[in-house]
Order: structure tokens, then C-alpha cells, then sequence
């Protein structure tokens, strides 16, 4: 077993939150070190808690559709690697949408995971908790964060959630579609 096997297997074992998750524990981290492009997202929703496959819900969809790849693709860990802020699904709040990833999961598992990781080129930063994470130096909001994706390269890209939920943001915010999404299926063409 390698030092990869190791720490992948410690993580999918990890109980460290499971008082606090109303699913109980069920950590959702994809990839190899092989892997040459990095999804670091929010935490699972309950969709990608019952079935253990990442963003395989509407989110999966709109993000697939942003990098311009297949299922088939998307889930080839030899390519591509998923890592949430938080692995477990953290359970929902008052007004239907998914409380935030627990804090204790990326300062414990991220440090240990992402070394391994060692062919990564480019890094997605998938919503507002991998952006606030990873980018010291990001803008006073996401939004302008994400407009701002140039100035993080070519380590980073932030990028919104694709929720549903922010179906809005992107109708108010049509240069995303426009200038970033061309580069970032360009530059994701070439990793994979």
C-alpha cells in the first residue's frame, strides 16, 4: 500500500465529525496522484452521500458543463481529483440549502492529501469555502474573486458553486460565460 493508499483509506475511515453529521460519516474524496486537474469544492450534498460519487447531482451537471467534458471523463480519477472542504455531508439548514462543510475536516485532512497530489497543474476553487481557504490574497466578495480568476493562475481558478441556487448570479454576470469559461475548457483540454 502506498503513502496514498494510506491517507486516502485514513480519510474514507474518518469519524472525527460523525456527532455532528446527521447521516453519519461517508467522506467523498476522489482522485489519484496521477491526477493532473483539482476540484477543491464545498462538502457533499445528500445525492453524493448516498450514491459515494462526487457531484453526481444537478451541481455535477452545471460543472461538467463548465470544464466541457463527459461523465466518463469527469470521473476519471487518473485525471481528475475531487477533495471537498469538508468530506461528509454536513446536513441542511433552516431554509433547505446545505450548512456549511465542517471546519475540523480541510486543517486535518488537506495538509496530508494534497502533497500526494503531486501532478496537480491546475486547482479549482469550487465556492466561496475553497476560495476563502486557499486565496490570501482573493477580493472583498466572491464574485469579485471569481472576476478577478486571471490574477490566481496558473495554480488557481476560482470559481462559483454551480448550484442551481446561483442560476441568478450567472444570468447577472454574463462575462463568466463569456471570457472565463473558454479559457478554463482550454486549459482543462490540455490537462486531460
Amino acid at each position: 500500500m502506498t503513502k496514498f493508499d494510506r491517507v486516502l483509506a485514513e480519510l474514507r475511515d474518518c469519524t472525527l465529525c460523525a456527532e455532528y453529521l446527521p447521516l453519519g460519516p461517508r467522506p467523498v474524496v476522489r482522485g489519484t496522484p496521477k491526477a493532473k486537474l483539482l476540484i477543491i469544492s464545498q462538502a457533499p450534498g445528500t445525492k453524493v452521500h448516498n450514491t459515494g460519487i462526487s457531484f453526481n447531482d444537478r451541481s455535477g451537471d452545471r460543472l461538467r458543463e463548465w470544464l466541457g467534458i463527459d461523465r466518463d471523463t469527469f470521473y476519471d480519477e487518473s485525471r481528475i481529483a475531487i477533495m471537498p472542504m469538508g468530506a461528509c455531508y454536513p446536513g441542511a439548514n433552516a431554509k433547505g440549502g446545505d450548512l456549511p462543510p465542517r471546519k475540523e475536516c480541510a486543517p486535518i485532512w488537506h495538509p496530508r492529501l494534497l502533497p500526494l497530489f503531486a501532478n496537480v497543474e491546475l486547482t479549482l476553487l469550487v465556492g466561496s469555502y475553497a476560495v476563502n481557504h486557499y486565496l490570501k490574497n482573493r477580493k472583498a466578495t466572491l464574485s469579485e474573486t471569481v472576476e478577478s480568476w486571471s490574477a490566481y493562475g496558473p495554480k488557481f481558478m476560482p470559481l462559483p458553486h454551480p448550484s442551481w441556487r446561483n442560476t441568478g448570479w450567472l444570468k447577472k454576470n454574463p462575462w463568466f460565460a463569456a471570457d472565463l469559461l473558454p479559457v478554463l475548457r482550454k486549459r482543462v483540454q490540455k490537462l486531460i
